[in-house]
């Protein structure tokens, strides 16, 4: 049995223009459509807002702090921050992070001291 004129399977929509055509060419009406809703749930009144007021919280660890780790390495003639970190990284290109852990005392990576206690991240 075909569909008759009528039938929505005689509908081809169209996404690019949000519209839907029967076969013969003519727009859809959908101007008689309508929608509604029902439901069984009944409707619950607001009631009193919960108090978090004594609630408290604390975190415990058995991980050491940072700054008990912290090394440092005291600048001998001839230092230079890429030479540092070679010896104590294995890797010259990594002297970026003992400057920027040091910015409070060093202005110039360049400009380093004999004596000066710089610190290793």
């Amino acid at each position: 049995m075909s569909p008759s004129r009528n039938d929505p399977r005689d509908l081809r929509l169209d996404p690019s223009k949000g519209t839907a055509r029967q076969d013969d060419g003519k727009k859809a009406d959908f101007s008689q459509v309508t929608s509604s809703s029902d439901t069984t749930a009944r409707r619950v009144e607001p009631g009193p807002k919960a108090d978090f007021s004594q609630v408290t919280g604390s975190s415990d660890t058995t991980a050491r702090r940072v700054e008990e780790e912290q090394q440092t390495y005291t600048v001998e003639k001839g230092d230079s921050l890429s030479a540092i970190s070679k010896k104590l990284y294995g890797n010259a290109n990594r002297w970026r992070e003992i400057f920027e852990a040091n910015r409070d005392q060093l202005d110039d990576p360049d400009l380093i001291h004999p004596g000066q206690t710089l610190r290793i991240p």
